[in-house]
């Protein structure tokens, strides 16, 4: 069994809808059962979301437009994708179902002034709503048997709206359920990504990029033999190929290392994708929609065992918050206080690194909550402050965390050496470090300005490019 995900980007116009159908009736040939789950296509979702936004404002305009708007897009596919008449008849009337769903929402967060994250997944989750009955359609066009699924009739959530988890004893229910005579009968399910419903058909939403995870939930629980996120590139690199001309896709890497580089920014894979396919050690594979025979990237629970570093990410638009005092040394507390105050706001802590003396704790959030941390912790550390025990709470803002990501760093001697040596020979400085207990990744904090040239350093200190090996894009695997 096969669940094959694909993007906004990969069903983002007629073209790529034309070309994503084309990739599934390929694995249909080579696959008894598959599963194909769809995001909204591309840019669609945003624009929901700006509607919605523009409505509690009072701007009923805004939602106006996008409706006019997305019905063409989807209709441009219909017109050049699918010939038979009742097909795009039917599909035209879903398009006005849903957009006129929209116009509803819109206008009753209008009369409220208020746009709840209730309210916020509905909306949100309307652009996946249209795409699956239309790839479903396209399918059909091409003689591929195919149905819609929506995905609230299978990933039961918990009710935390806008990053919902799934339940998965009752999902993995339903999924078997519905999906398992669907593919049976040779039927291809189209299933909705991103979004599920609570135990009381609430709809919610994983998360942005959650369409990955919505893949990854269903491969799970029906115990698929390979995950595909079907994208617009060739695999994970060894780096963002637009900072550093040299980076090639990775043929393999373990879980570990595709956790540690979709947590530090790698897009490629949402961060939640891999923990169903690990729990299952179901294999994750990334591959491009518009290369197919390429390069692809297989992520599996070994990976390849070669090399020490094995890919180079950076998150941008962080700051960087310093806790520092002579009087915090041997203060019990510290920490706790810090880190408690820090999650009572809801900011989200990246890294964090403090040294042996204690003298001072520092770590990374979000640059748009910066100023929120710092005002928080004076509140907190207020007693402190004034007898001079915490001495200051500052703030560096724009700072780039740049992560060095690889499982054989794992016991390999001169890393670290290598890593600092080739930063400190260009006058590269390192402003914080962090490297937990697992040796997988080894994370620095740079200014904005030296962040690409850090990347590109590293990347070349290492021989990512495969110049001494041999290794090329080339040689990553196909399928």
């Amino acid at each position: 069994m096969l669940v094959m995900k694909f993007g906004g980007t990969s069903v983002g116009s007629p073209e790529a809808m034309k070309q994503a159908a084309s990739v599934v009736g390929k694995m249909k040939s080579r696959y008894e059962k598959v599963i194909v789950v769809t995001s909204a296509m591309a840019g669609v979702t945003n624009r929901l979301i700006a509607a919605a936004k523009a409505a509690e404002s009072g701007d009923l305009s805004t939602y106006q437009e996008a409706q006019k708007e997305l019905l063409a897009l989807h209709m441009s596919v219909v017109e050049k994708l699918i010939t038979d008449e009742y097909e795009q008849a039917t599909l035209a009337q879903w398009f006005k179902d849903r957009l006129d769903e929209l116009g509803r929402l819109c206008q009753s967060i209008a009369v409220l002034g208020e746009l709840t994250p209730r309210g916020l997944d509905v909306v949100s989750g309307l652009g996946e709503r249209m795409s699956a009955p239309l790839l479903a359609g396209v399918l059909r066009s091409m003689d591929i048997d195919a149905k819609q699924v929506d995905a609230t009739r299978l990933i039961v959530t918990d009710n935390s709206f806008g990053n919902a988890s799934p339940i998965m004893d009752t999902t993995c229910e339903k999924c078997r359920q519905v999906l398992v005579p669907m593919l049976e009968s040779g039927t291809v399910p189209v299933v909705t990504g991103f979004i599920g419903a609570t135990k009381e058909g609430i709809p919610t939403t994983l998360g942005r990029g959650g369409s990955d995870y919505s893949a990854s939930v269903i491969g799970a629980c029906l115990d698929a033999d390979e995950i595909q996120i079907w994208t617009d590139v060739n695999g994970v690199m060894t780096a963002n190929p637009s900072v550093v001309p040299g980076a090639r896709t990775l043929p393999r890497l373990s879980f570990t290392e595709a956790a540690e580089l979709a947590y530090f920014g790698a897009k490629v894979l949402h961060p939640k994708t891999m923990l169903p396919a690990v729990e299952k050690e179901i294999p994750v594979r990334v591959l491009n929609t518009f290369d197919p025979d390429g390069p692809n990237t297989l992520i599996s629970k070994d990976g390849a065992t070669d090399g020490s570093v094995k890919a180079i990410t950076a998150i941008k638009d962080m700051s960087l918050i310093n806790v520092e005092g002579k009087g915090m040394i041997g203060v019990p507390g510290i920490a706790a206080r810090t880190f408690g105050t820090v999650a009572k706001h809801g900011i989200s802590v990246l890294m964090i690194s403090q040294a042996s003396s204690e003298q001072s704790i520092c770590f990374v959030i979000p640059s748009e909550s910066g100023r929120l941390a710092v005002k928080a912790l004076e509140e907190e550390f207020a007693r402190e402050l004034a007898r001079r025990q915490i001495d200051r709470v500052e703030i560096m803002e724009n700072v780039v965390v740049v992560a060095v990501v690889g499982a054989g760093m794992r016991g390999t001697p001169g890393i670290a050496a290598r890593l600092f040596g080739a930063l400190g020979e260009h006058g590269l400085n390192v402003i914080a470090i962090a490297q937990g207990s697992s040796e997988a990744n080894i994370s620095l904090v740079v200014t904005k300005e030296d962040a690409d040239e850090t990347v590109r350093r590293i990347h070349e200190a290492f021989d990512l490019s495969g110049t001494e090996s041999g290794v090329s894009a080339t040689s990553a695997n196909r399928i």
